[in-house]
């Protein structure tokens, strides 16, 4: 591993066609308590954690409100407000009754009031890239769509995202605003969004892949992962994140830890350039999931 890891050799991508961000990038959901609910364990460490990020080149932090709830945001704020070369962006439409527990919310005075209180816990007066968290299967679509395109419209966010949704959702989508990013989970162990993957390329979206460190039973002691972050010196979660942003120009891994430490491991997979026979090999030992 390199001894000053920079995340911006991933390279540069541009939200909504204008932001430039670096394409490895921070997740911070787990700067929060087990259950992603209350406050993290050991709160120093998460400022830590948050203050070395524009350190190591993370220009690029994705986060929620249902994130604690709220102490994702909060955290974010006291450590790096006001954010001077960092591109925040949050989530909304998830309602928190307790660990662990998720529940969509698509009432549109719902989704308004999520940006607003965003707005205030991260002490911005617009949210650069906010992304609907889920799709409410219990809300009409319309109504979820139409005001996230209003609140666009006047100012309070700049680029619009989806998180965990399908080819169909991001086309209908686009009758209402340009959708810039989606997030969906995906991985080297688990890639069954790959027809939006490759959409979402097709059409310049970035991709954030949620879960990016997981690689499934590739990641075993003796593995093959494991063989070749040996000879780039670096650990197998870092070339499993080298894996995803060689599979495409539009992905933004989002790697998260509450570790200064664990953080310098991952961003050191910016500098790590697999040859097309190791991304190759590592790809077709985790085929892509069918159902």
């Amino acid at each position: 591993m390199t001894q000053d890891p920079n995340a911006s050799a991933s390279g540069t991508f541009r939200i909504g066609g204008d932001i430039p961000i670096h394409r490895l990038g921070y997740g911070a959901m787990r700067i929060t308590g087990r259950g992603i609910w209350g406050t993290p364990k050991d709160p120093a460490a998460a400022r830590a954690t948050l203050k070395r990020l524009p350190e190591l080149g993370v220009n690029f932090i994705d986060t929620a409100d249902s994130y604690g709830p709220f102490v994702s945001e909060d955290l974010l704020r006291e450590a790096l407000h006001p954010y001077t070369g960092m591109m925040i962006a949050t989530k909304g439409g998830l309602l928190r009754h307790g660990p662990d527990q998720w529940v969509p919310l698509g009432n549109p005075n719902y989704l308004r009031q999520c940006v607003l209180m965003s707005l205030r816990r991260l002490a911005v007066k617009r949210i650069d890239l906010w992304q609907l968290h889920r799709i409410d299967p219990d809300t009409p679509r319309k109504a979820q769509f139409q005001v996230i395109a209003d609140m666009r419209q006047e100012g309070l966010i700049r680029h619009v995202g989806l998180s965990e949704v399908q080819i169909a959702d991001i086309e209908e989508a686009q009758h209402y605003f340009p959708v810039s990013t989606v997030q969906n989970q995906y991985n080297l162990g688990d890639r069954k969004s790959e027809a939006v993957l490759d959409y979402c390329t097709q059409h310049s979206i970035g991709f954030i892949p949620w879960f990016p460190l997981n690689a499934g039973q590739l990641a075993r002691p003796g593995s093959k992962l494991e063989e070749v972050a040996r000879d780039h010196g670096v650990t197998p979660g870092a070339i499993a994140l080298a894996w995803l942003l060689k599979r495409s120009p539009v992905m933004l891994p989002i790697p998260g830890t509450c570790s200064p430490e664990h953080l310098a491991q991952n961003v050191a997979a910016a500098g790590v350039a697999l040859s097309d026979a190791e991304f190759e090999t590592l790809g077709r030992l985790a085929a892509p999931a069918t159902t």
